[in-house]
């Protein structure tokens, strides 16, 4: 992964090995997995590598605008102007960044890193939910995007585990309970995309694995 660090844009990986741009969550995911690593290795040099590569990249990540005023992670960082791209915000950017700077807090040990993470998670509570239930904004995002709040809530439990806050664990109890009793349907056998209980339309596996990571991640906190 580190071999994609060759952004003009000063540090970043690429979305792919076609250069075609430089996406929010690939960048996440490498922050995530060097601080997964380096909790699971022995105190020494390579635990060191693996420390110094997520907190690079997440100093880059934090100066390169991609969180906006909202403190919201929008879609990527322009290749060309080396800004943020203005497109969409997802909830899962939100939740990949939130697991991977708990793992980095856990791994040095800094609250920093889970103070920045409750800024993401705080905000996203504010404005990616409607009456509190966890809504993706925008269009029908396809199989694709039904996966996109699980990615969302794993993140928060994770945070939560690393810096509890009554507030998350509040909230994916909240989501639990209306996907549980509103956003279940073919039997209640089946969970939708829409966690608050709307007409579900199109219900992918994708989907109702995000469904189930909602009752996980409510189980785990309590």
């Amino acid at each position: 992964m580190t071999g994609g660090w060759t952004t003009p844009c000063g540090g970043g990986i690429w979305w792919d090995k076609q250069h075609t741009s430089i996406a929010a969550i690939s960048n996440e995911l490498l922050l995530s997995v060097a601080a997964h690593l380096a909790n699971r290795v022995p105190a020494g040099e390579e635990k060191e590598s693996y420390i110094h590569w997520s907190q690079r990249v997440w100093d880059w990540f934090f100066q390169s605008g991609i969180i906006n005023g909202d403190n919201l992670i929008n879609d990527g960082i322009d290749q060309h102007s080396c800004k943020n791209d203005g497109k969409p915000v997802y909830t899962y950017n939100q939740g990949a960044i939130l697991g991977g700077l708990a793992e980095l807090a856990k791994a040095t040990a800094d609250g920093k890193y889970t103070d920045e993470a409750k800024k993401i998670a705080n905000a996203a509570m504010r404005k990616l939910t409607e009456d509190g239930i966890l809504t993706e904004q925008g269009e029908d995002l396809g199989e694709d995007g039904a996966q996109f709040k699980g990615v969302f809530v794993r993140g928060l439990a994770a945070l939560d585990a690393q810096a509890p806050d009554e507030a998350f664990a509040e909230f994916l109890r909240r989501n639990a309970d209306s996907v549980w009793e509103r956003g279940r349907g073919d039997g209640g056998e089946v969970i939708g995309p829409n966690w608050a209980g709307e007409e579900q339309g199109k219900v992918w596996m994708a989907g109702h694995a995000a469904g189930l990571d909602v009752l996980v991640a409510a189980a785990q906190v309590g």
